[in-house]
Parts: structure tokens; C-alpha cells; sequence
């Protein structure tokens, strides 16, 4: 039984681990509608704030809300950062638009700078396999060289496949 646990855990892990890609991406600069929070990931704040934050999300049907979109896909920035990781930052839950020029109220639209981004490959079962790419981000924060401007996931078809999800991570490097 103590074996099957143990079997068990390491597949978790295993299945979680996120991919980097060998290649840095050059991204263009792009517009976001949706909601925002300030949090932070000390004590565990910003799992509870990111949890709350998706459940407005699909509560209140924001998707429906937002004009001018791109495509389906639901971008996660983080953004607004006091200092690194474990400052305060603000998060934004919204889809790609072509155009601010009409952000329904209680909404906010946001532009972000391109630049280089390093894209990382979150598989496995969400929220564990983002939970755990972020977590090999933070360890690795000084090899990274990270910007701190703005990061985010995006979560497109692939995002809701079980334990075979994917969401792609994008980090702002030097």
C-alpha cells in the first residue's frame, strides 16, 4: 500500500514538471481586457486571491463582456510588480483585444510592452501543474535574469484536457 502511495506521488510530480523551450521569443505588444487584483505570494495570499479572482471570472461570465477579442484564449498577467516575486504585484484575468477603446465598466484594459520572453510549457492536471511551474520559476529566479514587467499564461484548447492540459508560460527576461 505504502509503495502505491509513494508510485502514485512521484507520477504527480513527474507529470507536472514544466518544459522549457530552448528558444527566447521575441513578443509583440498587445492589449488585454478583463479583472484585475493586487496580491502577493507571501503566505500562500495570491492561491487564494488567483482562486477567487478565476471564480468571478466564470461567475459573472466576463468572456461575454469583453470586446474587440482576439481569439478564446484567457491570458493570466502578472504584472505591477513592488520588486520580485515575493512583492506585491497585480494580476489580471482577461483575452487579447484589438482595441481599448471601449472597456465596459468594471473592467480594465491594459497595453503591454513586447520584448524577449522565455516560454515555458506547464503539462499535467491544473491548477498542480502551473502551481508547480511557477514554483521551479522562483527557484530558478536569478538564472532566469528576469524583467519583472509583465508575465503571464496563456490558456487556449490544450488548457482544459485533464491530466494532458497544457498552458503555455511566458517570463520577460534581459
Amino acid at each position: 500500500m505504502k509503495i502505491q502511495k509513494y508510485i502514485l506521488a512521484f507520477l504527480l510530480i513527474t507529470s507536472c514538471k514544466p518544459k522549457l523551450e530552448n528558444m527566447d521569443y521575441q513578443i509583440e505588444p498587445f492589449k488585454i481586457i478583463g479583472i484585475a487584483v493586487e496580491s502577493t505570494n507571501e503566505n500562500g495570499q495570491s492561491i487564494e486571491d488567483m482562486g477567487k479572482i478565476w471564480g468571478r471570472f466564470y461567475q459573472e461570465n466576463i468572456p461575454s463582456k469583453i470586446p474587440n477579442k482576439e481569439s478564446e484564449n484567457i491570458y493570466s498577467i502578472f504584472t505591477d510588480y513592488e520588486s520580485e516575486y515575493t512583492g506585491k504585484f497585480t494580476s489580471i484575468i482577461g483575452m487579447k483585444v484589438s482595441s481599448l477603446d471601449s472597456v465596459p465598466d468594471g473592467l480594465v484594459g491594459r497595453e503591454f510592452d513586447g520584448g524577449k520572453y522565455l516560454k515555458i510549457i506547464s503539462k499535467g492536471k491544473m491548477p498542480d501543474a502551473i502551481v508547480e511551474t511557477w514554483k521551479d520559476i522562483w527557484k530558478r529566479n536569478k538564472e532566469l535574469k528576469r524583467r519583472y514587467t509583465a508575465d503571464w499564461e496563456i490558456y487556449g484548447e490544450k488548457s482544459q484536457n485533464g491530466n494532458d492540459s497544457e498552458v503555455e508560460v511566458y517570463i520577460g527576461i534581459k
